[in-house]
């Protein structure tokens, strides 16, 4: 279980998370929703240690750490592929950064998760030459291969088209199934907060804090036409625009 407790940080004395606290099961998919500049990815820059937190505590497996850089694997918005380098080889990455040696074993393990990701036969072409929602696939293949049981998702879709979003979203649903993860997504699209979690936190304005904590039992995959989800997308963005409100206020 990851454990958050009492996390702390500030930029020039404003307090952008202020005793910010909650807990992850394993094997949980948990989905943060709120406004925009409210600290979501300052959460996501601490808990990766990007930037140091000024106070709180993270545990994870049972042990106390400074952040979980050495922990979970980071998938983000933009898929931060080397343009220099073939598809193959970027999901290869972490292997090396490993230091692993026996390289064609790295390889065929490769190629068995672009196989199961539509991305066979496409192992030696160059970032540039493949669409984005197949870049965005390869960026989940290297995040696989970190073989980190946390993993956190910083709107790893929001660049892409209503297609290739929705298909892709089939392929994080399968990261928690088959491949036992433990799931932390940041996403500003309400229904696919729904429609891919067991536990949704929506977040206030900075400083952030917990509003609305909304679990979600109906077996997956769901369908964007339940009634049940339309009421509850509803009820999450009246409480998102209130946020907003308060925040022109």
């Amino acid at each position: 279980m990851l454990t958050v407790a009492h996390l702390t940080k500030q930029f020039n004395a404003a307090p952008v998370l202020d005793g910010f606290s909650f807990s992850l099961p394993r094997n949980g998919f948990t989905v943060l929703i709120g406004p925009s500049g409210c600290g979501k990815t300052t959460l996501f820059d601490v808990l990766t240690g990007v930037v140091s937190k000024d106070a709180g505590t993270i545990r994870w497996g049972g042990r106390t750490l400074a952040h979980l850089g050495a922990e979970a694997a980071y998938m983000q918005q933009k898929d931060l592929l080397l343009p220099w380098l073939s598809l193959a080889e970027n999901a290869m990455l972490p292997a090396r950064l490993r230091r692993e040696k026996n390289l064609i074993t790295v390889r065929k393990r490769v190629e068995s998760l672009f196989a199961r990701l539509g991305l066979a036969g496409f192992e030696d072409h160059r970032p540039a030459t493949v669409s984005g929602g197949m870049r965005q696939r390869c960026a989940l293949v290297r995040t696989l291969m970190f073989h980190r049981e946390l993993t956190l998702l910083d709107e790893p879709l929001s660049a892409l088209d209503a297609i290739t979003r929705r298909s892709l979203q089939s392929l994080l649903l399968m990261l928690q199934r088959d491949f036992q993860r433990t799931l932390l997504m940041i996403t500003h699209d309400v229904e696919e907060a729904l429609l891919l979690a067991d536990r949704v936190l929506v977040v206030s304005a900075a400083p952030m804090r917990i509003i609305q904590d909304i679990p979600l039992a109906t077996p997956k995959p769901r369908k964007p036409d339940d009634p049940t989800l339309i009421a509850l997308k509803e009820s999450v963005l009246a409480r998102l625009e209130g946020e907003l409100d308060h925040v022109v206020a």
